[in-house]
């Protein structure tokens, strides 16, 4: 067991294999019930200190036996940033502080004595922070914590040089050892089980081994007091040149399963001088059995593992040059160390554990004879593009489990809205747990917070059977510090953040476009990217079943320099060959393009096959808020396209949402007022209609049918967000669902609504679209101002006009007809009698105001709120009370019907937290109808 071991929590190159002793303690071989001196030298690992002219403190804790991992810290001194005197560093020189840890390390945790310490956690950190929050730091390399042993108070010994449990040298390489004990007669050195030699000194022994011949070596230091002893060891290897062998065709990079007992691994690692496979197959060291031979253009590494037990997870990484751990870069699963201790059994049953006291960084595991899924529908037709409605949703934020088999469970809703594909937000690994994804690190593994790699594919069968195809978020324009991709070729000292050197195939050095750039930048006109994008796209489509992609922000898949907006003959190419690839795997797959780049950009990809993103939220946005824009850019046609594959939509990941913005910054008029919830959830219907009916496939954000009011930057732009599922349960925004789901329903099976012959006026507060086909015609009026208004409405012809929502019917005997709507009104007429949707009448009708006696005392209050009602309706009625945005906060158990009722309310939401103080209503609904009342609530 080695003193310093190092654990990575922000992991940039946790892959580090010999690491750099940032501090040593006094006396070497630290116990819980005696004091210790920490020293720490500012110049080593992150050197965030070094040269720091202020005050350094300690940020530290202990491991106990009841810490998950080692990152899991107990008993942590301050919070971040508090300054002490018991955490503030002696500067003993420049850049060599010490901490006094006294009277002992038990007593300055404040331990208790049931626990057991194992170890203590320290990052040092500046006085103050030099920007933000943000402050100097001095961790060890790799950005990773501190961990320093405790040991048990007796016998013991330790290995301080050299500091790794294993090392990989060359023939006549010298290594010193040197070891301290406690409590001890003697110490001797042994090297593969042949005494060498005993220490004159019984509390440390020093030694040089000459590593004078090829093969595995085992030394170790038992320190003994007769009839007790007690060992430390290490391993090493004298490595010769690796084997030269040509590598056979029918393997490819990564994992090969060649039988049920046998795989054969391939790293492409050009540049490289050697590699080891390490795992539980070569007991973690890296010895003969995972020694690998390389190509003759010495671009690849390659390794046979037999004697595999069929079904058996074995869990392995790649040692690059004696210096970089990996895992496989094609790994179908990775073990986290710092973020798999927050999956539950519940999402990830059985989860195979890490290995944490054998390696360090992600782990890859591989699986012989493993459970195949049996596929249900083999024989899926996806939807056509121009039928496409795309329901896009982040599980973290969609089902409280955050799982596929929970999200499965949302089908029934999802289809009887209509939608027709599911758009998945990053399911591939990705840095931490609850991100959304954009943050990708391993391109072939499902990320297993939200479930096993199965439940992913039962998910997809599931729609399938349902009609529903499934599109994955697909991050290939960038990756971030994780990706073993990056740390095979990084430089950590280079630009502001390290960066990837000259030599990495994948990588740009840096961006061309340091306008809009994330992470590390794929060159995307290197061979080796392509060959890796190809051998992504192929694996999710063929492995999983996908249906096709969105790829996120592929303006930057480019080297031309600049920020991206210009037209780009070379993008242009880079992106119709991956496209042309994907057509070859699957000739239906979606490929639909984040771009934001020129129209006449988007123009030839569009008519080349591929979809395009249209972002109309801000168009959509102001309509909803009672100002004037325009909608016609959320047609292909406006946009000079002769093909429909404008992916329009109101509202995405990335935007805010329009229920927010109707509420926040709705304007008014006369006894109008979009900041009112009622109102504003009529304007989103009235959106609805008008985004829904113009030709082209389109996309819903979640809940957004719902009228979704939590702002985008509620707890921070990428942070979760509530999970709102009792929103269905409001009259209001069910009505708006079932909305969307009447009009989703007609815009899939009416042919009208893939018309290319339609006009729109959709650029002032009355609105009109007219769609003409054989099949029928139809004119769609609304009104978007906050005043009633006379709207001329262009009917095609005279006859009979059927409105779609009321199944009322007009004659129109002038095809320029005036026509009246109220403020947020709007009107949906055919030629055609289409099926009346079942959708909830407006709510906006008050209760008969002399059906009911409604009083609440007293009000405003800071205690309770008593209700009483008197009421002679023959249906029943709920009472809620609701907050400025319509949701509920609490009801009563049952509901009302007739007589006096009486209830308290005592300030407290359903969950039992109280009422912040500010302003409620009481509500009561009746069917269809409803009344309202304002309470305030005092502090």
């Amino acid at each position: 067991m080695k003193k310093t071991v190092l654990i990575t929590i922000m992991l940039l190159f946790a892959g580090l294999f010999v690491n750099a002793q940032v501090v040593v303690t006094d006396p070497e071989l630290p116990t819980a019930d005696h004091p210790v001196t920490i020293y720490f030298d500012a110049t080593k690992g992150t050197g965030g200190l070094k040269d720091y002219t202020g005050d350094v403190y300690a940020h530290t804790g202990v491991i106990t036996q009841n810490s998950t991992s080692n990152t899991d810290w107990k008993y942590v001194k301050t919070n971040w940033g508090e300054n002490t005197a018991d955490t503030k560093l002696t500067k003993v020189s420049d850049n060599y502080y010490k901490l006094e840890i006294t009277p002992n390390i038990r007593e300055y945790y404040g331990v208790p004595a049931s626990d057991t310490i194992t170890h203590m956690a320290f990052v040092f950190r500046s006085d103050y922070p030099y920007s933000g929050t943000t402050y100097y730091e001095g961790k060890d390399d790799g950005s990773t914590d501190i961990i320093v042993e405790v040991f048990k108070f007796g016998l013991n010994v330790n290995i301080t040089s050299p500091s790794q449990s294993s090392l990989v040298i060359d023939l006549n390489d010298t290594i010193v050892v040197n070891a301290s004990a406690t409590l001890a007669d003697s110490i001797s050195l042994f090297i593969n089980s042949e005494f060498i030699k005993t220490s004159e000194d019984s509390t440390f022994l020093t030694d040089t081994i000459i590593a004078d011949s090829y093969g595995e070596n085992r030394v170790k230091v038992t320190a003994y007091d007769q009839p007790d002893f007690v060992a430390d060891s290490f391993f090493y290897f004298v490595k010769s040149m690796p084997f030269v062998e040509t590598l056979p065709d029918s393997l490819r990079d990564g994992i090969n399963y060649t039988s049920d007992t046998t795989v054969t691994l391939v790293l492409y690692a050009p540049f490289k001088s050697h590699v080891f496979v390490i795992g539980d197959f070569t007991n973690w060291l890296p010895g003969e059995k995972g020694y690998m031979k390389i190509t003759p253009d010495s671009a690849k590494y390659w390794k046979e593992i037999k004697g595999l037990t069929p079904g058996k997870e074995y869990r392995y990484q790649y040692l690059v040059d004696d210096e970089l751990l990996i895992a496989d870069p094609y790994a179908d699963k990775v073990l986290d160390p710092w973020n798999d201790s927050y999956i539950s059994d519940e999402t990830y049953p059985n989860l195979t554990g890490y290995p944490t006291d054998t390696t360090s960084g992600i782990v890859s595991v591989l699986q012989t004879a493993g459970e195949e899924y049996q596929w249900h529908v083999t024989d899926f037709q996806p939807p056509d593009k121009t039928d496409l409605v795309i329901y896009e949703l982040l599980i973290r934020d969609f089902t409280a489990s955050h799982s596929y088999q929970s999200l499965t469970d949302t089908l029934n809703y999802l289809k009887k809205l209509g939608v027709n594909a599911v758009e998945l937000m990053p399911v591939n690994e990705f840095e931490g747990n609850e991100s959304w994804g954009y943050n990708p690190s391993f391109y072939f593994a499902p990320d297993k917070y939200y479930g096993p790699k199965n439940d992913l594919k039962t998910f997809i069968d599931s729609c399938h059977s349902n009609g529903i195809a499934v599109i994955i978020d697909m991050v290939l324009n960038h990756s971030y510090g994780q990706s073993p991709l990056v740390q095979l070729y990084f430089n950590p000292n280079a630009g502001s953040y390290g960066q990837p050197t000259a030599e990495n195939p994948w990588y740009n050095e840096q961006s061309p476009n340091p306008v809009y750039s994330w992470g590390y930048d794929f060159d995307h006109e290197s061979q080796a990217t392509k060959d890796f994008v190809d051998r992504v796209n192929a694996y999710w489509l063929t492995e999983y079943n996908f249906d096709g992609f969105r790829f996120d922000f592929t303006k930057g898949f480019t080297n031309t320099l600049g920020d991206g907006g210009a037209y780009d003959a070379s993008r242009i190419s880079i992106l119709k060959r991956m496209a042309d690839h994907i057509w070859s795997v699957n000739p239906n797959a979606y490929a639909i393009l984040e771009h934001f780049a020129t129209n006449t950009e988007e123009k030839e990809l569009a008519e080349y096959g591929t979809m395009i993103w249209g972002n109309m939220s801000h168009q959509y946005g102001e309509a909803a808020k009672g100002y004037s824009s325009s909608l016609s850019w959320g047609s292909y046609i406006t946009r000079g396209w002769s093909v429909p594959h404008l992916v329009s939509y109101m509202e995405s990941h990335d935007e805010e949402r329009l229920m927010y913005k109707a509420l926040t910054f709705g304007k008014s008029g006369d006894n109008y007022n979009i900041k009112e919830f009622a109102t504003a959830i009529k304007r989103m219907e009235l959106n609805a209609l008008f985004f829904l009916t113009i030709p082209g496939p389109k996309m819903i954000w979640q809940f957004g049918e719902l009228g979704y009011d939590y702002s985008i930057d509620y707890n921070g732009r990428v942070g979760n967000k509530p999970i709102k599922w009792d929103y269905y349960s409001v009259v209001e925004r069910k009505r708006l669902y079932q909305v969307y789901s009447a009009l989703n329903k007609i815009v899939k099976e009416e042919p009208l609504f893939e018309t290319d012959d339609f006009d729109l006026d959709v650029s002032g507060m009355h609105k009109q679209i007219n769609l003409y086909d054989d099949s029928m015609d139809a004119c769609i009026i609304g009104n978007f101002d906050v005043s009633s208004g006379d709207i001329i409405a262009s009917f095609s012809q005279t006859g009979r006009w059927y409105e779609f929502f009321t199944g009322d019917s007009i004659d129109v005997t002038d095809v320029n007809t005036q026509i009246s709507l109220e403020a947020g009104e709007y009107k949906l007429y055919t030629t055609k009698k289409l099926t009346k949707p079942d959708i909830t009448a407006s709510i906006s009708n008050p209760l008969q105001q002399d059906s009911y006696s409604f009083h609440i005392y007293p009000n405003p209050s800071e205690d309770y709120f008593t209700i009483t009602m008197k009421g002679n309706q023959e249906e029943q009625s709920i009472l809620s009370i609701i907050d400025i945005m319509g949701k509920v906060l609490c009801q009563p158990e049952s509901s009302y019907k007739s007589g006096i009722y009486t209830w308290k309310w005592d300030g407290k939401m359903q969950n039992g937290e109280p009422a912040s103080a500010g302003i409620y209503f009481c509500r009561i609904i009746n069917r269809n109808k409803q009344i309202v009342k304002r309470l305030i609530r005092l502090k």
